[in-house]
């Protein structure tokens, strides 16, 4: 498996995560000097964590329309164009967006150690 190819997996395996609440794994995943950056708020690992664990954001369906990886000096850099549903405090929202994530390597493993989210207005 290419490089590339390892963090597609990863990537599709952190949404699966994020859906199924799977704090534990996703904190192993998570570098902790992580950022998450979603339309206007911007939050630490251990906020990320808790908007999952309590269901303030519950990650429900990606739909995934495209990825790419690039590689610059030893970090990942994934480019996910999604449809993502999900509730957000308790109302259900469905939303285009364009989600980068950039991966570090860690002891012999791959870190998020950033997640953006843009929202798509041409979609």
């Amino acid at each position: 498996m290419s490089v590339g190819e390892e963090l597609v997996e990863l990537s599709r395996q952190k949404w699966d995560w994020m859906s199924a609440k799977a704090v534990e794994d996703l904190d192993e995943l998570f570098h902790d000097e992580a950022v998450f950056v979603h339309m206007g708020a911007t939050f630490s690992k251990v906020e990320e964590l808790d908007v999952i664990r309590t269901g303030r954001i519950h990650y429900r369906d990606v739909d995934i329309e495209d990825v790419s990886v690039r590689i610059v000096e030893g970090t990942g850099i994934v480019l996910t164009t999604l449809v993502l549903g999900s509730v957000v405090d308790g109302k259900e929202v469905s939303n285009p967006f364009a989600v980068t994530e950039v991966y570090v390597r860690r002891d012999d493993a791959w870190s998020l150690g950033s997640m953006s989210f843009t929202r798509l207005v041409t979609h």
